[in-house]
C-alpha cells in the first residue's frame, strides 16, 4: 500500500500529525524514532511549523534520533528557511559531536543574526576548542544577541585566555543585556582569573546608576567567584562611591568571611544608611564571631546605628540577641523600638513571645499595637 500511503515520506508526515495529538504522541514519536533515516528529512522540513509546542516535540525527536541527524542539520544549517536554521543549530548543540562544528563555524558567521547566535550556544554545548576563537570574534558582532550568545558560550570553556576579551564586553558593551550576559560568562567560570573584570564592573555606575535590577546579575556573578574574592571586597568598603561600599557589604553577607569582621566593623558606621544596615547583615552573616560587634552597636548614641544593629540581630540565631532586642522595645527613640518589635518577629524565639503580646493588647499606642500584632503572625 505504499502506493497509496506516499511511501515511507508519506508515512512520517502522517506520523508527525499525530505529534500534536496527546493520545497518539508518545507512540508516534516512538515510530518516528525508529523510522530513523527514512524520516528526519520530514522532521526537519517540519521545524518550520508555526506550532511551537509542535516545534519542541519534533526538536526532541531529532535529539533521540541522534547521530543519523547531524549531516542532514548540518546541510538544513545552509540552505534552510532560516527559522529552521536556527533550530537545527539548537538541535545540533544538543546532540554534540565534533562532526557538526564545521558547519556551525559557517553559521556563526552567517547572514541571519538569530541563525547566529543559535549556532554560538549550540558551539558553546559542543565545546570544542577550535571554536574559541569564532566565539571571540562574534563578541564584537553587529547584534546584540550575537554578542550576548557568543559570551555565554564561551564560558563553557571556561579559559583565562578568553577573559579579557569578555571582560572589555562587560565593561565597554552598549547594551546592558550584552554585558549581563557577559558577567554570567565570567561568573560560571568560577575562576579566580575572572575577579579583576567583575570588580572593575562593580566600580562602574553604568551597571547600577538606575539599573538596580540589572546589577544583581553582576552581584550573583561575583558571588559565585566564593571566598576568593573577600579581599577585593573588603577593599571596596572603602570605596569614596556609596553604591560600592553598599553592594561590597551585600556581597559579604552573602560570603561570609571572618577576615571582613574589621572591616565591616567600620563600615557599619558608615554616614551612608545603606551601607549601615548592608555591613550590620554581613556581619549577623558571619555568626558569633561578629556578634560583639553588633551587640556593641545597640548602645551607640546616634539612634540609626542602633536600629540597623536591630536589622542585623533579627537575623542571628544566638540566644544573647532576643534579651538585647527586648531591652530595645524601651529605647528612647521610637523607630528603634519599632525595629525591635520587628526584628523579634523574625526571630521567631518563644522568649520574645509576652512581650509582643502585651505590647500587642496595648489600647495606648495603636502604632505599635499594630507592628506587635504583624510580628506575632510569624510564630502561627
Amino acid at each position: 500500500m505504499n502506493w497509496f500511503t506516499g511511501g515511507r515520506t508519506g508515512e512520517a508526515r502522517r506520523l508527525i500529525v499525530q505529534l500534536s495529538d496527546p493520545y497518539k504522541r508518545d507512540r508516534a514519536g516512538q515510530d518516528l524514532i525508529r523510522m530513523g533515516a527514512d524520516g528526519i528529512p520530514i522532521l526537519i522540513e517540519s521545524l518550520a511549523t508555526r506550532d511551537a509546542n509542535l516545534c519542541d516535540i519534533i526538536a526532541r525527536t531529532l535529539v533521540q534520533i541522534g547521530h543519523q541527524t547531524v549531516s542532514p542539520l548540518c546541510q538544513a544549517l545552509a540552505a534552510a528557511h532560516p527559522e529552521v536554521r536556527g533550530q537545527a543549530a539548537i538541535i545540533l548543540g544538543e546532540i554534540g559531536g565534533k562532526q557538526a562544528v564545521p558547519a556551525l563555524l559557517e553559521a556563526v558567521q552567517g547572514e541571519f543574526y538569530t541563525v547566529r547566535a543559535k549556532a554560538a550556544l549550540a558551539l558553546g554545548q559542543i565545546r570544542d576548542a577550535q571554536a574559541i576563537p569564532a566565539l571571540a570574534s562574534a563578541l564584537q558582532d553587529r547584534e546584540p544577541d550575537v554578542r550576548a550568545a557568543a559570551a555565554r558560550a564561551l564560558s563553557q570553556f571556561a579559559d583565562p585566555r578568553t577573559f579579557e576579551a569578555i571582560g572589555n564586553v562587560l565593561l565597554d558593551d552598549p547594551q546592558i543585556e550584552v554585558r549581563q550576559a557577559a558577567a554570567e560568562s565570567l561568573g560560571n567560570t568560577r575562576r579566580p582569573e575572572a575577579i579583576p573584570y567583575l570588580v572593575d564592573a562593580l566600580h562602574d555606575s553604568f551597571w547600577w546608576y538606575e539599573r538596580e535590577q540589572a546589577v544583581n546579575d553582576l552581584l550573583d556573578a561575583i558571588a559565585k567567584m566564593g571566598n576568593a574574592v573577600v579581599p577585593e571586597l573588603i577593599n571596596d568598603l572603602n570605596n569614596s562611591e556609596g553604591t560600592v561600599r553598599r553592594f561590597a557589604a551585600l556581597l559579604l553577607a552573602r560570603l561570609p568571611d571572618e577576615h571582613a569582621i574589621e572591616a565591616l566593623t567600620i563600615s557599619l558606621y558608615d554616614t551612608h544608611p545603606d551601607v549601615c544596615k548592608a555591613s550590620a547583615e554581613a556581619l549577623a552573616a558571619i555568626g558569633a564571631p561578629a556578634l560583639s560587634v553588633l551587640m556593641d552597636a545597640l548602645r551607640h548614641p546616634e539612634a540609626w546605628i542602633r536600629q540597623q544593629a536591630a536589622i542585623g540581630l533579627a537575623k542571628s540565631r544566638d540566644a544573647q540577641v532576643v534579651p538585647a532586642l527586648l531591652d530595645l522595645l524601651r529605647d528612647e527613640n521610637r523607630d528603634v523600638c519599632k525595629q525591635a518589635a520587628h526584628s523579634l518577629g523574625q526571630s521567631r524565639d518563644p522568649r520574645a513571645l509576652p512581650a509582643l503580646q502585651a505590647l500587642a493588647a496595648s489600647r495606648t499606642d495603636r502604632e505599635m499595637a499594630a507592628l506587635a500584632k504583624q510580628a506575632l503572625q510569624n510564630f502561627q
